[in-house]
């Protein structure tokens, strides 16, 4: 084991240069890791699914059921009021206390961290497709009525000629979620699937001619220098009761285990592969559209919002995506540079995970070690997890051709700006199909290399075997050689030792005078031989009892053996003659019978004619 331990300790200092460092996570006393995220629940990732968050052994809220308040309450005007002090409930009542508990809702108002100031960075689309940053919103905490009035007044507020309005939430607050879920009458399905990394995608609030509300919310990966990652989880975990990432002495191959949730740790490159949340729910209005965008405020290195304001800010000067905006008002498109983001993260993802496959290529072809299938077997599961989330993007980028936008019509535009619209968006689409489908051909092609590199790694090993098979082999030819040249040499001793056995027996025939006899010695030395012949016997009769027997059982192995050989066996052949005599009545039977016409018995009585 210790062999084993150095050779990857020396394995992975080689690609570091001869540091000792590596990735680690520290176990907490709670056992819980914000390294990890945990698998979703997909049945409480839409408003399709009629009962949310209550699963098939939860007890139903029967106050909810007796209540006679109507399932949809009417929307609030927002003059002068604190609706939003009872969201999620005031606007959806059959969120129970229970269900927003368990959608992690409630402590995302309650329990938040609130040494992290919550900041809206806001960014405007104008008619003319320029993006301008809107400054930001601060929402400081304890100064709630404050937050309220200008969240209500920036909605309200906004420029006449500003198309699309974008707020990047950063360390959202309890507050912030409920006064904009409140303002925008945002269904909860949106934060309890961003809370817990659900991948979803769902249409609301649809309006003819007016708007519509859609989600998308998708997992990703994205790739990001080992040292950046460490340096993040270290400034993050401030807390003795969390896990956290550091370095120390030991082997990588040794910690990492395959648990597709977790990072993904690639040490010939230095680079972390870490999953990534993008969760957008987009407010298409004719009268100013609005996109909030949620970040994750766990202890794990995902985008920030000044990070995506930044570069969604940046797109607006592409010349090819400036085009678009300045022809078509559909807000779906700049949704769709949201979904560039998550691609950029695969695709540089997948380029550091090609590196690590050549570069254990390289090591498997110089040396081949059994601890290299454990590295290799870690990187499959992840593929197929990766396989399924890009499954999901696909889907995603479906889901957005699908989902037109209600107000882009004849009633509000001509046809020629809405077929260009059409034609734009299909486009868009279809660009970003490509690119998933590159990026499935990539990780199948992957997928093929892993399998070769194993193959190599097994052959290896065969033939090392083989090898030490082989001289094993040898070595007990000659220890058997050996042994066949002290068997001939006791040969020759042997009569001799017979002889001498003989005439060293005490009994009168050969030494008068002696009490002992030859019959005395015969009838000494039988039993005793049929004794040791029976014990050992009883010892080696496990083929003849079934199943586990205990050692005073088996000495009964000459009745068992008589009973199996003789008498069970005579029972069985007289009841196969039996058997036998049976068949060849039936067979004389019926060769009668075919002579003859067969006359069968009537079980009716005749009907008189």
């Amino acid at each position: 084991m210790e062999s084993v331990e150095n050779y990857l300790t020396v394995m992975a200092n080689q690609y570091r240069g001869g540091s000792n460092a590596s990735i680690r996570s520290r176990k907490s006393a709670t056992g819980s890791d914000p390294n990890r995220i945990r698998p979703p629940s997909h049945r409480h990732a839409a408003p399709s699914a009629p009962w949310p968050w209550v699963d098939i052994g939860d007890a139903v809220d029967p106050e909810q059921l007796a209540s006679s308040a109507p399932p949809i309450p009417e929307l609030c005007a927002h003059d002068g009021c604190s609706c939003w002090g009872g969201y999620p409930q005031s606007r959806f009542p059959n969120w129970t206390k229970r269900q927003v508990k368990k959608s992690k809702i409630w402590d995302a108002i309650w329990s938040y961290d609130r040494s992290k100031a919550c900041t809206i960075y806001r960014c405007d689309v104008d008619t003319n497709g320029f993006f301008t940053d809107a400054g930001v919103l601060p929402a400081v905490d304890g100064k709630d009525d404050e937050t309220w009035t200008r969240i209500i007044d920036e909605s309200r507020q906004r420029p006449d000629n500003v198309r699309i309005r974008a707020l990047f939430v950063e360390n959202m607050s309890g507050p912030v979620l409920r006064m904009l879920g409140a303002r925008y009458n945002i269904e909860p399905f949106f934060f309890s699937s961003s809370l817990n990394w659900i991948p979803s995608r769902f249409q609301e609030e649809i309006q003819d001619n007016i708007g519509d509300h859609i989600t998308v919310t998708l997992t990703f990966i994205k790739s990001m220098k080992e040292s950046d990652f460490n340096d993040y989880m270290q400034s993050a975990s401030v807390q003795d009761d969390r896990r956290s990432v550091a370095s120390k002495n030991g082997t990588l191959l040794g910690s990492q285990r395959i648990d597709t949730q977790a990072p993904l740790i690639l040490y010939s490159n230095q680079k972390v592969l870490a999953l990534d949340l993008l969760s957008i729910h987009l407010i298409r209005n004719i009268n100013g559209s609005t996109i909030i965008s949620y970040h994750p405020s766990l202890n794990i290195p995902t985008t920030s919002a000044p990070y995506l304001h930044e570069r969604i800010r940046f797109a607006g000067q592409s010349v090819y995506w400036q085009s678009m905006f300045q022809t078509s008002p559909d807000p779906t498109l700049v949704l769709l540079c949201f979904i560039w983001h998550a691609l950029y993260g695969w695709d540089e993802a997948l380029e550091s995970l090609y590196e690590h496959i050549l570069s254990l290529e390289n090591r498997v072809i110089s040396t081949a070690h059994m601890p290299l299938t454990r590295e290799l077997h870690v990187i499959r599961a992840h593929h197929l997890h990766y396989s399924s989330l890009l499954d999901d993007f696909k889907k995603n980028i479906d889901f957005i051709q699908e989902t037109p936008t209600p107000f882009m019509t004849s009633t509000n535009y001509d046809e020629k700006l809405l077929t260009e619209n059409e034609r734009l968006l299909k486009r868009e689409c279809k660009n970003l199909a490509d690119e998933v489908a590159r990026l499935k051909l990539m990780l199948h092609q992957q997928e093929r290399r892993l399998k070769n590199v194993m193959n190599l790694v097994f052959s290896s090993v065969n033939i090392t075997d083989s090898k030490y098979m082989r001289e094993m082999t040898e070595a007990a030819v000659r220890d058997s050689a050996a042994m066949k040249q002290i068997a001939y040499l006791t040969m020759i001793f042997l009569p001799a030792s017979f002889v001498a056995a003989v005439f060293g027996m005490n009994v009168a025939e050969i030494n008068p005078g002696t009490l002992g006899t030859i019959p005395h010695y015969v009838a000494v030395a039988i039993p005793f031989t049929i004794f040791t012949i029976w014990v050992i016997i009883a010892f080696q009769s496990k083929y003849i009892f079934e199943g586990e027997v205990p050692f005073w059982l088996r000495l009964t192995w000459p009745f068992r053996l008589f009973y199996e050989r003789y008498i069970k066996r005579k029972s069985k052949s007289s009841i196969t003659d039996v058997d036998d005599e049976e068949m060849e009545g039936e067979y004389k039977i019926g060769v009668v019978n075919s002579r003859e016409e067969p006359i069968l018995p009537s079980t009716t009585p005749s009907l008189p004619r």
